[in-house]
């Protein structure tokens, strides 16, 4: 199902399934897997690997190179995973070789309009990205993560599993696991209890990591005892170790 006016480089493998629109331009070294849809005026760069059932609309521009002024053309690459959905004037690039030189994405994410995903960034599964939020290079965000409308976030910055960034947030550190924050800078704003309870977390995990909250953002503790303290109660409620795993290891420092 490839358009006639669509243009597709000889060196491009398309499995069977994949559907093609009008004036998109697939370049060398793209693979793409069965049931993955490419809409019209869409234009993907390799080295690019795609893999089943994408849906990548018009006007997006996937596998592009980075934009980034060191980068002088080294043959990095961008790896997608499985149905992903790719919305109107989304920009995908690809890594750097001062990074692993790949960008990597998982399954089952959302990258509404205008959002931007730069080089060697990292992105898990179910990770919603609303309409023109924007990652700078070296970014990690984890599964279930969502950043909400023009949120923009500091290269090297990581974003925890499960938590909500509030429309307009600026994020210069990296955000734990289970919080909302929001703002410009961003701060936290409490634990993401909606998208806890929608992702059948029990009432007690959920008031276990409301009170790890309370440790490591109301409590006053230095962080190494905060830390400590989750730790112990994660004796009994091992989620809540995920915060303090992320706090020990953050390197930018984390959004308090």
């Amino acid at each position: 199902m490839v358009h006639t006016q669509a243009i597709i480089d000889p060196n491009t493998e398309l499995a069977e399934g994949v559907t093609v629109g009008p004036f998109a331009i697939i370049g060398p070294d793209v693979k793409i897997g069965t049931g993955t849809t490419v809409g019209p005026h869409a234009v993907i760069r390799g080295p690019t690997k795609i893999g089943r059932n994408n849906k990548i609309y018009q006007f997006a521009s996937v596998g592009e190179a980075p934009q980034d002024q060191k980068y002088t053309g080294e043959p990095t690459k961008l790896e997608i995973g499985d149905r992903n959905v790719i919305r109107e004037f989304v920009t995908i690039n690809r890594g750097t070789v001062q990074d692993a030189g790949i960008t990597q994405i998982g399954n089952d994410n959302l990258f509404m309009a205008y959002t931007h995903v730069a080089h060697d960034c990292h992105i898990g599964n179910h990770v919603i990205m609303a309409n023109a939020a924007s990652l700078g290079g070296h970014i990690k965000v984890a599964d279930w993560a969502i950043l909400g409308g023009f949120t923009i976030v500091h290269q090297f910055c990581c974003i925890g599993t499960h938590s909500f960034c509030a429309m307009g947030s600026v994020l210069t550190k990296d955000v734990i696991p289970y919080i909302t924050v929001g703002g410009h800078p961003a701060e936290a704003r409490g634990i993401n209890t909606e998208g806890l309870r929608r992702r059948a977390f029990s009432k007690e995990s959920i008031q276990a990591i409301r009170q790890a909250y309370k440790v490591l953002f109301l409590s006053g503790m230095r962080l190494e005892e905060a830390i400590a303290s989750i730790y112990k109660l994660g004796e009994e409620y091992p989620e809540v170790n995920i915060m303090a795993d992320f706090a020990s290891s953050s390197v930018r420092s984390i959004t308090r």
